[in-house]
């Protein structure tokens, strides 16, 4: 476990609502795990995108029972410094905003895109599937 936790990226959420592989892992990382707003915000948008209804998608992430950070100043300096080094690798900046987060709480940002290894060094990086 990582000293100072872990940030879940929307991947890895989205990996749990629909029961991919990985969600066993994402589950059992739950427990004190933090997400960014920015990434809530990009779940949702993809569970509306399947046809979950409103309240239906503000219960499933109260479930979670994740602390939602909000995105801040320090945040969008990260992440907007990461864009440079992570363009090669297609990361979004939902992407850049979950590394960006876990950067500034010296956690370990969860994820399910391969590619997120290649910024071990810059931040600690876990890949669920």
């Amino acid at each position: 476990m990582s000293s100072r936790g872990y940030v879940l990226d929307a991947s890895a959420l989205l990996c749990l609502f629909f029961e991919e592989s990985g969600a066993e892992r994402v589950a059992a990382l739950l427990p004190g795990a933090r997400a960014s707003a920015v990434n809530i915000a990009e779940v949702i948008a993809k569970l509306a995108d399947r046809g979950v209804d409103a309240e239906r998608i503000a219960e499933d992430i109260a479930e979670l029972d994740l602390e939602i950070v909000a995105f801040d100043q320090r945040q969008a300096q990260i992440a907007g410094l990461l864009r440079d080094p992570t363009r090669h690798l297609g990361l979004a900046l939902g992407d850049r905003c979950c590394l960006a987060l876990a950067r500034a709480l010296g956690a370990t940002a969860v994820a399910t895109d391969r590619a997120w290894l290649e910024l071990r060094g810059r931040v600690a990086v876990e890949i669920v599937r």
